[in-house]
């Protein structure tokens, strides 16, 4: 650990523009003024088929290493993965501690020291990646579906992977795949909607047996908009004067909007500071920012999205996983749901919804509950005075 701590190792991202998480990691990454390559996009072919045959081998050997340790729970992403000399990194929020333990960053920690920050940052990113993972792949396919060109700039980017001549195929492969992942992700739209000009596979699909959500999801990303653009009008980053973990995966979700027109342009008119925010992050403008950390007011309306949204549903998650081990389930997450097992019915923001276990979040909820468990009095009253009444916390 020292030996690394000493030399910086050649960094690579694996991932692309188009996922969150791989825009959170950069910006961790250059927070931290760390330098490194991207994957495919900068690589040569002979480069990139190397690190995707070094991922795919370190996913089946399941050496692939989420800091500090590895969950049965977990399951691994398709990007972004970290390489760093001999080792293969997955999971964003990991690696900010990674990178804080190994690699501090010079105008302070991504997980703050102080412990009701510290829990705050945790409940922040864990509800933008769980739940608000959701609202922006909405926002991608269903709010831009006919404005979004993901599937042509995933192409460019793995020119360099792809056969010659493969781009455009893959580009329409991929959208197709993207939306017809849309009710795994929460995305379900009503029967018989259609939309003028799209080819059918681009079309957002109903899913039988499961209710509707687009509204929902619709009301949420608003809700979450409109508390990030509480904070960020009054201070220059969620927890105060400098940039977090919390920041960095607000950004990532939020972020990969940018470049969605439609989506981008609801962003730019309901919530201006928040686009201005997110646009500076995106141009570096937060690195090297420094200065004091607070649990300000402001945040009682995020907190309050995320109590109305996630909070509810990481508790059905849970509470289905359970059940659903005692009646000997195995098979969870994706796969699961598309064979049509561990499903499960539930209640958000006053809607009946339909998913799927996910066992990641039957880790991320816990691993919440545990570090809620552990804090002092005096901390918890510091997050009770921004936290709903009311809640698990």
């Amino acid at each position: 650990m020292s030996a690394e701590r000493v030399t910086a190792p050649q960094l690579a991202v694996w991932g692309s523009e188009l996922s969150p998480f791989t825009l959170k990691l950069r910006a961790l990454l250059e927070y931290a003024e760390l330098p490194y390559r991207m994957l495919p996009e900068q690589g040569s072919r002979r480069e990139n088929l190397t690190a995707l045959l070094r991922i795919g081998l370190a996913k089946r050997r399941r050496t692939a290493l989420r800091y500090p340790a590895l969950s049965a729970l977990d399951e691994f992403p398709l990007v972004p993965f970290l390489l760093s000399g001999r080792r293969v990194y997955y999971d964003s929020s990991a690696l900010a501690r990674w990178l804080d333990d190994l690699h501090p960053p010079a105008p302070g920690p991504l997980v703050p020291g102080d412990p009701a920050l510290a829990f705050a940052t945790q409940l922040l990113d864990e509800a933008f990646d769980e739940f608000g993972l959701y609202l922006v792949h909405h926002a991608r396919w269903v709010v831009s579906a006919t404005t979004n060109d993901a599937g042509a700039r995933l192409a460019r980017e793995f020119a360099r992977v792809l056969p010659p001549g493969a781009g455009d195929s893959f580009a329409r492969r991929f959208a197709a795949r993207q939306v017809r992942r849309l009710p795994y992700l929460f995305s379900v739209a009503p029967p018989g909607r259609t939309l003028n000009g799209l080819p059918a596979p681009l079309i957002p699909p109903a899913r039988d047996g499961f209710p509707p959500t687009h509204r929902l999801l619709a009301h949420a990303w608003e809700a979450y908009l409109d508390g990030v653009e509480d904070v960020v009008r009054a201070q220059p980053y969620l927890l105060g004067e400098r940039f977090t973990l919390a920041d960095a995966s607000v950004y990532g979700q939020l972020g990969m909007n940018l470049k969605d027109p439609v989506a981008a342009d609801v962003m730019q008119r309901r919530t201006p500071a928040t686009y201005r925010w997110l646009c500076a992050i995106r141009d570096g403008h937060h690195v090297g920012s420094r200065g004091a950390l607070a649990l300000s007011t402001h945040l009682r309306g995020l907190f309050d999205a995320i109590h109305r949204t996630f909070v509810p549903l990481m508790v059905q998650n849970d509470a289905a996983y359970d059940a659903a081990c005692g009646e000997g389930e195995t098979i969870f997450n994706e796969r699961a749901f598309n064979r049509g097992r561990a499903l499960y019915d539930a209640t958000l923001l006053g809607c009946p919804v339909r998913s799927v276990v996910k066992t990641f979040q039957v880790r991320v909820w816990r691993e919440l509950r545990a570090a809620w468990s552990v804090l002092d009095e005096p901390a918890r009253i510091a997050l009770r005075r921004v936290l709903p009444p009311g809640g698990p916390f």
